[in-house]
């Protein structure tokens, strides 16, 4: 698995402006964590966010399983439906954020 990233990830050339609006309180946070790492707070934010958007990315995208753990897996995905009244249930149920 490849995340589709830049060709030059390396490259101190940029091109592109991201612009976020943020309270005093977060940015204030933000720079001080820059800090501590020594960085500016625009390459903190863009590596910051690189970094968490890669991590999103893997987690939907890959799983690692041992040749025991696949066959289980694998087995799971070919056994018939089983109807869960439960889950049907809880899926009809309006969230509490809905009504």
């Amino acid at each position: 698995m490849q995340i589709n990233k830049p060709a030059d990830t390396n490259s101190t050339a940029r091109d592109i402006n991201i612009n976020i609006r943020a309270k005093r309180v977060q940015r204030d946070l933000i720079d001080q964590a820059a800090d501590l790492l020594g960085k500016s707070r625009s390459d903190f934010m863009l590596e910051t966010a690189c970094r968490e958007a890669e991590d999103v990315l893997l987690d939907k995208r890959v799983f690692m399983l041992d040749p025991d753990g696949f066959s289980r897996f694998q087995a799971i995905l070919d056994a018939p439906h089983v109807t869960n009244t439960r889950l049907q249930k809880l899926m009809a149920t309006q969230a509490p954020w809905e009504k």
